[in-house]
């Protein structure tokens, strides 16, 4: 109900089209798509496996189902992982954690940002420290018999692939799989009787090995980091921020603070904020007694104490000095300068500690009292959070001229350069909200774009340096001939802004398409980044059909066990 509550309008149709959130009717495996541009690999393997799933239903679909199911699997996680360390805390408490986790600021910043692949990560997380967390308690299976070692191994097997799978799902995006393992890392170290912590935490980094080698393949084989982009010069412009009436360390802290302040619901824009992380935090804080006796649960909660601190220090002076000095250094990094994004590292602990509230209070009130009240307050204090965020997570629909402009260019597919150079877009039709260019995931054919970014009137560099370089000669007139040379096979001019002396292959009033003629050959590492997606897939198929196969026999074993002592019970 709650994540039908917040993505209801993205059931119509439509695609979603919203800042960093693009959906097209239809992606292809280009160059792009799978890192081996200039461009660093930041979408692998998500834009591959939106081409693979757009050839079957329509890319829209996809993007819209993949978002709803990241947010509803959020909830559903929280709450399955309240009833593995807290089943005495019953549904009730499983009610409130599952609230916690997609009622709350983060899930709204992120919808607002158009983060839908890095939502799905997130909904991977309490799934992820429920696979480690029963390695790390291996029970018994639903048996009274002894634990025989067949059993202890299929378990552990079924257990492994938990891990596989849910590793593999956060791996989307690279930030997904950063959280992922981080959270699986933790949970590794918990107390336990079942498989050692050195075991479970050499699943953990095997799994998220294997997950992520289709971003850190690309990334060996192509330049995208290595283009001599300044990565460091972003630092300061994605760091946390302040919210009224709270610190840059509140803010986190009520699982808010997003860089941008234009994705940002408005009830988290005046002093409400305040009331909101105090009321969320009295929730969590309810139950962290209860949690810290229950010993398991520990690493969750010190995993979101420095989910919040450690953004909080990245926003200070030195902090930001110290990210650049990494990122310089390591320019694969710059995934780690958005600080807020970390704070989903506190969702699992938050979660848990929102259901211990419950097994803390019982004594004096009901627990459906509690679980009422609790969630209540947690939805009441960001009302704005349904129905997409007020209204602005919706989706629209491409003119009919960018459908036929699509066409045109996927006849002869051909490397694209498109003005106006600035990555973002402001369609009229997409409403007031920029749009990241949504060509390069619609055609069949590399489009050529910078990556940079204007942010606060300050203009962050990308790696696209052959895209500028062909803008450059855009703008200074080049003709048919040196644009062809340079490799360029089309040019899209978006709006009515220039009129350049090409052939048109299409004109309408939200687009021109001139046709040049170039060429470029696709990379010779084709193969070998496919491969990688490929182990991926196979990683995501074999942890789903293992966790599968544990549920059907563990089903099995209790239904024999169960037949095999009644005539015990008879004979008592």
């Amino acid at each position: 109900m709650l994540a039908l509550a917040v993505t209801a309008p993205l059931l119509g149709p439509g695609y979603l089209l919203l800042r960093d959130a693009v959906s097209t009717p239809r992606s292809y495996l280009t160059d792009a798509a799978l890192g081996l541009t200039q461009a660093a690999p930041r979408a692998l393997p998500q834009d591959v496996a939106v081409a693979l799933a757009s050839a079957v239903l329509d890319g829209g679909v996809v993007v819209k189902a993949l978002l709803i199911l990241g947010i509803w699997l959020a909830g559903w996680g929280a709450a399955r992982l309240a009833a593995a360390m807290l089943p005495d805390a019953g549904v009730p408490g499983q009610c409130v954690a599952a609230t916690v986790a997609i009622w709350n600021p983060y899930v709204a910043e992120r919808l607002l940002q158009g983060h839908w692949s890095l939502l799905v990560g997130y909904g991977a997380l309490p799934w992820v420290a429920a696979a480690v967390l029963s390695l790390r308690s291996a029970p018994k299976l639903y048996s009274t018999r002894e634990n025989r070692p067949s059993e202890r191994v299929e378990y552990s097997f079924g257990g492994v692939g938990a891990v596989l799978f849910w590793m593999a799902l956060a791996g989307l995006t690279p930030t997904g799989l950063m959280l992922a393992a981080t959270v699986a890392l933790a949970c590794a170290v918990a107390p336990g009787p079942g498989r050692s912590r050195r075991f479970c935490a050499a699943v953990s980094l095997a799994a998220a090995t294997t997950a992520a080698l289709p971003w850190l393949v690309a990334s060996a084989v192509a330049d995208g980091w290595s283009s001599g982009a300044d990565q460091g010069a972003a630092v300061a412009a994605f760091a946390a921020r302040a919210e009224p009436g709270l610190g840059t360390l509140g803010s986190l802290a009520g699982l808010a603070g997003i860089w941008n302040a234009d994705a940002v619901p408005a009830s988290r824009t005046s002093l409400f904020a305040m009331v909101a992380t105090l009321t969320l935090l009295a929730v969590v804080a309810v139950g962290v007694p209860v949690m810290i006796r229950r010993r398991a649960g520990v690493p969750l909660l010190v995993l979101g104490v420095a989910a919040v601190t450690v953004p909080a220090l990245m926003a200070t002076g030195p902090g930001l000095a110290a990210v650049e000095a990494v990122i310089e250094a390591i320019p694969g990094l710059g995934v780690v300068r958005d600080g807020q994004k970390w704070v989903a590292l506190a969702m699992p602990g938050y979660a848990l500690a929102g259901a211990a509230a419950v097994v803390a209070l019982r004594p004096r009130v009901p627990a459906v009292a509690i679980a009422v009240v609790c969630c209540a307050a947690v939805i009441a204090t960001l009302p704005d959070l349904a129905w997409g965020v007020g209204g602005k997570v919706r989706p629209v629909r491409y003119p009919p001229a960018w459908w036929e402009a699509a066409a045109v260019i996927d006849a002869d597919p051909a490397p694209v350069a498109v003005l106006p150079v600035d990555s973002m877009r402001h369609f009229g039709w997409a409403g007031p909200a920029p749009v990241l260019d949504p060509l390069p995931r619609w055609l069949r054919a590399e489009v050529l774009t910078t990556g940079d970014l204007s942010i606060g009137g300050r203009t962050v560099p990308g790696e696209g340096a052959r895209a500028r370089d062909v803008q450059e000669m855009l703008r200074a007139g080049a003709d048919r001939d040196r644009l062809a040379a340079a490799g360029v096979g089309w040019v899209v001019v978006e709006g009515s802004g220039a009129n350049l002396v090409l052939p048109v292959a299409f004109r309408s009033a939200e687009l021109t398409v001139y046709r040049v003629g170039g060429q470029s050959p696709s990379s010779p590492h084709r193969a070998v980044v496919l491969a990688a997606h490929g182990v991926w897939l196979a990683q995501l198929i074999i942890g789903l059909g293992a966790m599968t196969l544990r549920r059907r026999r563990s089903r099995g074993t209790y239904g024999r066990d169960e037949h095999a002592q009644r005539p015990e019970r008879r004979d008592e």
